[in-house]
């Protein structure tokens, strides 16, 4: 049996994501979603095909919706303690999408009091500082800036405070420990958080005057804070939030080692400010490899891209599924060197960072257009 945590700030382990599934009591997302989605959307986005995004809860209500006609808005996040690593940005990369496909609103929440309450060396002066580095790649995504709004909670507070106090009124403090494991160690704030990161899921309904539906597309770690706001959303009059839930990006050790890529471990991440070199160095030095120990035997007995770090990440930047799948087979007959495979890799990423650079650098003149404060 699998050991693993998976929590909204810990994930450790080989995880077992059907496991996973059953222990958050979400859904797979099946074939008749997908069908629907393909037919409002007129494609799949391959990190739907790939079983990257690959469950849910209540996304089949918010395509029931839209068919009617129904708006309904995004919602997703950043909790800005340190540089954007590539595994932050693949929720993002999702939602532009979205965006584009269902031309829909999007509310990006920066919880910039988040890593203060959970962390004991950030203060909140250091927090807003990334929150703003933060806002930059953000932007360089693309998502529309006529449909999109970043807010930082200690700047939106206005807004944001009062319906984050109707929430917290209806979660108890043993519901809290029982969904996030908290103790009586655990300072206050961090107990009251949660109510903070419901509210973006409510707006919807507030800014519009009606009911109106919220799709939160994010990894499957987060969808705990989401189960509490669902179950506090009928007592308030508010819809029940849907959830799109996606696999992490795993550290260049891979998961049986770390889990989700993490900033805390520098060296085995990669950042999107990282240089051409540094991406090289990390890749060459640290990506776990499903190869042989000499070439020959990797000629003869071929390697393990399932296991293999490079393969599992080129899953997730890679869109060609031709290009992608001819990698499986040659990596796996050996024709293909993990030297080569990494190499293939740094190449995808290093293109992938240069454009998201220059981005990042325009998106310096762009925050007005896109940060809403009280």
């Amino acid at each position: 049996m699998a050991n693993f945590i998976v929590t909204p700030w810990e994930v450790k382990g080989n995880i077992d994501y059907n496991k996973l599934v059953n222990q958050f009591g979400v859904k797979l997302i099946d074939q008749n979603i997908l069908k629907k989605m393909e037919k409002q959307t007129g494609e799949l986005h391959y990190f739907l095909k790939r079983k990257i995004f690959f469950a849910h809860m209540y996304l089949d209500k918010i395509l029931e919706a839209h068919e009617k006609g129904e708006k309904f808005y995004l919602y997703t996040g950043r909790a800005p303690s340190g540089p954007v690593h590539l595994g932050h940005i693949i929720p993002w990369i999702f939602t532009k999408w979205l965006q584009e496909k269902f031309k829909v609103p999007l509310l990006f929440q920066i919880p910039d009091e988040e890593k203060f309450l959970f962390k004991d060396n950030l203060s909140l002066d250091e927090t807003k500082k990334w929150a703003y580095e933060n806002i930059l790649d953000i932007i360089a995504i693309g998502f529309d800036p006529k449909k999109t709004r970043i807010f930082l909670d200690t700047e939106y507070a206005n807004v944001l405070y009062k319906y984050a106090c109707m929430v917290a009124k209806r979660i108890t403090v043993s519901t809290a420990k029982a969904t996030f494991g908290f103790n009586d160690s655990n300072n206050i704030g961090e107990y009251f958080y949660t109510s903070m990161q419901s509210v973006p899921a409510f707006l919807p309904t507030i800014f519009e005057g009606k009911p109106t539906y919220c799709l939160i597309p994010c990894a499957i770690d987060q969808d705990v804070h989401f189960r509490l706001t669902r179950d506090v959303a009928d007592k308030l009059g508010f819809p029940k939030p849907a959830t799109i839930l996606c696999r992490f990006l795993p550290g260049l050790q891979g998961m049986q080692e770390e889990g989700k890529m993490s900033s805390s471990i520098q060296q085995t991440a990669i950042f999107t400010t990282d240089s051409p070199k540094v991406v090289k160095e990390k890749i060459m030095k640290y990506a776990f490899s499903g190869g042989q120990p000499t070439i020959e035997e990797h000629r003869k007995k071929g390697g393990n891209p399932d296991i293999d770090v490079s393969y599992q990440w080129l899953t997730f930047f890679e869109e060609d599924d031709k290009k992608l799948e001819k990698i499986y087979n040659d990596y796996k007959t050996g024709k293909l060197l993990t030297g080569e495979l990494k190499q293939i890799l740094i190449e995808k990423l290093n293109s992938f960072l240069e454009k998201h650079r220059e981005k990042r650098e325009k998106a310096k003149d762009l925050i007005d257009k896109f940060l809403e404060k009280d």
